[in-house]
C-alpha cells in the first residue's frame, strides 16, 4: 500500500524530470526548429556551443554575478527563517503566534511583479517613501534601484522578506517533534530559557538545516531569474546580470536554443558537484540526504 501511494510520486518525476533530459542532447547539436531534436545536425565540434558561452566577453561577469548574489541570498536568508521559528516556538500567546505566522507568510504568495511595484514604491529616487524620509531629514536621496552600489542589497533584502516566513514554519514544524521532556528536564536542572533554546531547540532543527542547505546548493547558480528579471535594468547590468537572465536573452529571445540549454547543462553540472559535496561534507554531523 505504501509503495502504492508512492506512484504518483515516481510517476511525476519520470514524466516531468526525467523524460525531458532526453531534450539535453540539443546541447551538442545546431538545433533546428524544424528539423527536430532528432534530425537536426550534430555540432562541429562537439562542444561548440559550450565554447560559445566559455569565450563571451560576459563569462567571467555573469558567473561572478550569479555566485555573488547566490551567496549572499544563502549566507543573508539562512538565519532569519531559524530566528523568528525559535521567537514563535517560544511565544506562549496563541493569537499572536497566529498573527504574526500570517503576516510573515503572507509574502511568499505574491508574485515578484507585485514586490517589484512595492520596491519601487519604498524605494524610487523621485517618489519612494524612503528616500522621501531622507529628503526631510537633511540627506541626498538614494538610487536604489538604479545604483549598482545597492541593487544587489534590494535584491536580497526582497528575497529574505518573500521566504523568511515560509522557512520558519518549515522549522517550527522540526520544533514540534522535539521531545518535550528534554524541555522539562532541562526545568528541573534548572535550565533558562536561552540554554534551552541552544542546547535542546538549535540541536533538534539541526538536521533539517542541513537538509535545507544541500537543498538550496543544488539550485546555487539559478540566483532566482524571476526576481532579477522583473527589477533588473540596463543601468545595473554589470552587478544583476546573470547566467539565466542573458540566457534569456541571448538563447531563447534569439532562438539560440543549443545554447540555452549548454548552460543549463553547465548549471547542472555544478550543481550536482555542489549537492554531493555537501552531502559528504554533512555525513559528518548526521544530516546527509543519502
Amino acid at each position: 500500500m505504501l509503495y502504492f501511494m508512492l506512484l504518483p510520486g515516481v510517476v511525476y518525476y519520470i514524466v516531468y524530470r526525467y523524460v525531458p533530459m532526453y531534450g539535453t542532447i540539443i546541447a551538442f547539436k545546431d538545433f533546428q526548429i524544424t528539423e527536430g531534436i532528432v534530425s537536426s545536425p550534430w555540432a562541429s565540434p562537439w562542444y561548440k556551443h559550450f565554447q560559445t558561452f566559455y569565450t563571451s566577453p560576459y563569462f567571467s561577469q555573469l558567473l561572478v554575478n550569479t555566485m555573488l548574489i547566490s551567496l549572499y541570498k544563502l549566507i543573508f536568508g539562512i538565519f532569519p527563517p531559524i530566528a523568528l521559528a525559535v521567537l514563535l516556538n517560544e511565544c506562549r500567546l496563541a493569537w499572536y503566534n497566529r498573527l504574526i505566522q500570517t503576516l510573515t507568510y503572507m509574502p511568499y504568495f505574491l508574485s515578484w511583479v507585485i514586490i517589484y511595484g512595492m520596491a519601487v514604491a519604498f524605494f524610487s529616487e523621485s517618489s519612494g517613501i524612503v528616500n522621501k524620509w531622507l529628503k526631510e531629514a537633511g540627506f541626498d536621496s538614494i538610487p536604489f534601484l538604479t545604483s549598482t552600489s545597492w541593487f544587489r542589497s534590494v535584491l536580497v533584502g526582497s528575497d529574505m522578506w518573500q521566504q523568511t516566513g515560509y522557512g520558519a514554519i518549515i522549522y517550527l514544524a522540526a520544533m514540534a517533534g522535539i521531545d518535550p521532556t528534554l524541555y522539562e528536564a532541562a526545568r528541573v536542572d534548572g535550565a533558562s530559557r536561552l540554554r534551552m533554546i541552544w542546547h535542546i531547540t538549535l540541536p533538534g532543527v539541526r538536521t533539517v538545516m542541513v537538509l535545507l542547505l544541500i537543498l538550496r546548493l543544488g539550485h546555487f547558480l539559478d540566483a532566482g531569474f524571476e526576481q532579477i528579471y522583473v527589477m533588473y535594468n540596463v543601468q545595473v547590468y554589470q552587478v544583476a546580470d546573470i547566467l539565466d537572465t542573458w540566457v534569456f536573452r541571448t538563447g531563447l529571445q534569439q532562438l539560440n536554443f543549443s545554447l540555452a540549454a549548454a548552460v543549463g547543462l553547465f548549471k547542472g553540472f555544478i550543481g550536482i558537484a555542489l549537492v554531493l559535496s555537501a552531502n559528504r561534507l554533512a555525513r559528518r554531523w548526521g544530516g546527509s540526504i543519502w
